[in-house]
């Protein structure tokens, strides 16, 4: 089924981590002719950046990198490392960091007549007045199996699952607890 072509159409997908926020909502978007964004991605971008550059202003770096962005840069990076990983969840939690990525995100909407953009807080930070919102949840054991798929299928030296179930667990426990 495809959508009309002047109809404007935005879907929000938000979920806790290693939920399939990403993979229904990449489906979702091949289905109906969405043009996809993740935010997850948008965070390992900024995280990939300023690593590599080390920059003392991480704020402007990071106004410039969005300013020009283009979505085809995102698919030419390996950005699922640990390092990223790691770091990403460092810098999201820096209010002006976030101001970026949200307005990159904003104008991503505004761009496209039909989106489609998952990611933690999308339907109610980034896009409350989606049209249609989807909320992820998944069970600790899924959840674990889904995250250590993805980092095997990146990093084929991973082996030790116990080690990415904890990540999960404590992912999990941030989600309902606060960081």
């Amino acid at each position: 089924m495809k959508l009309k072509k002047n109809y404007k159409l935005v879907v929000a997908v938000d979920g806790s981590a290693a939920s399939g926020k990403t993979t229904g909502a990449k489906k979702m978007s091949k289905k109906y002719g969405l043009h996809f964004l993740s935010s997850g991605l948008l965070y390992r971008y900024a995280s990939f950046q300023l690593l590599k550059h080390k920059t003392k202003n991480k704020v402007t770096f990071l106004k410039k990198c969005f300013k020009s962005l283009k979505l085809k840069q995102l698919d030419d990076k390996n950005l699922h490392s640990p390092e990223i990983s790691s770091y990403s969840s460092i810098i999201a939690k820096e209010k002006k960091i976030r101001n970026i990525l949200k307005i990159f995100q904003t104008k991503f909407v505004k761009k496209y007549n039909k989106v489609c953009i998952e990611g933690r807080d999308i339907g109610t930070v980034i896009l409350p007045n989606a049209d249609i919102k989807f909320f992820f949840k998944c069970n600790l054991n899924v959840s674990a199996k889904r995250r250590f798929k993805e980092l095997q299928k990146n990093n084929k030296n991973i082996k030790d699952m116990v080690n990415y179930m904890s990540d999960v667990i404590e992912k999990k426990i941030k989600e309902k607890y606060g960081s």
